[in-house]
């Protein structure tokens, strides 16, 4: 039976993929389950991904759920080193919302499109009955060109890599919380959500061989950095302190029990570079809008490969594992 945790990007996501969708798609996984694939097309190296996002609810602080369809897919791409460029849009619309609802998202699918500088060139819509939907269902699709030389996959991660994170995590699922439970934190949290595509050009620009570049969104940065550790066969250690996490998602996170590291992020990147490269691609970074805060929060290690572990404030150490589901479900 599915459940909610299945489409959260933790152990129960990666548990339907493997056992029931690869059977029966055969062999898909020749460059890893990574979330766009690298193909060969007339000879050019594009990536392809696909995306579809039904969060609840529709518009708040800092976006909607049109920014997160185009941004979620320019990401994608980006995390690959592509350079995006192309995207289809399709609707899924419940019978009986207001047009000018699907208008407002439109524009916005709009407006994030030419901030991204990507076109959306097809789409499709389609209406199911009242009381089947939730308004507003959007798919998304892209393409995008790598760069010769450039071979971004989490397999690649080595021993020695520096851990970067491009700015503070939690923001996107503490905003979603905020509204749909009409809750206050003395402040308002807004989404991160932003294209990260330019931030990832400035990177290449630098250092060409970085080893692997992430968005952690379902699952957060725990999630991302286990997906990691496990296919590359490394292990990761964060220094906890180094993490950067807004003060009123911390204190939100503390109201509501959550852990920061879990809760989904939508315009922010972690990258495993080697450790000569890290002092120029932070360089790099923070000269651009998109990663001001980045900040080195750990490294890549040879040691208990496969597992993340964080060193904690008062001197201890604690396992951070790959969440079964997610802490906030519908929140892309």
């Amino acid at each position: 039976m599915v459940v909610m945790g299945h489409g959260g990007g933790g152990a129960l996501s990666a548990e339907l993929i493997r056992h029931l969708f690869l059977p029966a798609y055969g062999d898909v996984t020749r460059g890893g389950l990574t979330d766009s694939a690298a193909v060969t097309l007339g000879g050019a190296r594009l990536a392809f991904t696909t995306d579809s996002y039904v969060v609840r609810p529709l518009f708040f602080p800092g976006g909607s759920i049109g920014d997160l369809a185009v941004n979620g897919t320019v990401n994608d791409l980006a995390m690959s080193g592509a350079v995006p460029a192309y995207l289809s849009c399709a609707f899924i619309l419940e019978e009986g919302t207001e047009l000018s609802t699907v208008g407002r998202v439109a524009q916005a699918i709009g407006a994030a499109a030419r901030t991204a500088g990507v076109t959306v060139v097809t789409g499709d819509t389609k209406v199911v009955d009242s009381g089947h939907g939730d308004g507003v269902y959007v798919n998304t699709a892209g393409i995008g060109l790598i760069p010769d030389g450039v071979d971004i996959r989490p397999q690649r991660a080595r021993p020695g890599d520096a851990v970067i994170v491009s700015g503070p995590i939690g923001q996107h699922g503490i905003a979603i919380l905020s509204v749909r439970e009409g809750l206050t934190f003395g402040t308002e949290v807004a989404s991160d959500t932003a294209p990260l595509a330019g931030l990832v050009r400035a990177m290449l620009a630098v250092t060409p061989g970085i080893h692997v570049l992430r968005d952690p969104t379902r699952g957060g940065l725990a999630a991302a950095l286990g997906e990691i550790a496990t296919a590359s066969g490394t292990g990761v250690v964060l220094d906890e302190r180094a993490v950067p996490v807004p003060e009123p998602v911390a204190a939100a996170c503390t109201f509501l029990g959550l852990d920061p590291m879990y809760v989904a992020n939508e315009g922010r990147l972690v990258a495993f570079v080697p450790r000569q490269r890290a002092d120029a691609v932070l360089d790099a970074m923070r000269a651009h809008p998109g990663g001001r805060e980045a900040v080195v929060i750990g490294e890549c290690v040879a040691e208990h490969p496969g597992m993340v572990v964080a060193r904690t404030g008062l001197g201890g150490t604690r396992i951070v594992d790959l969440p079964l589901g997610e802490q906030l479900p519908r929140i892309c």
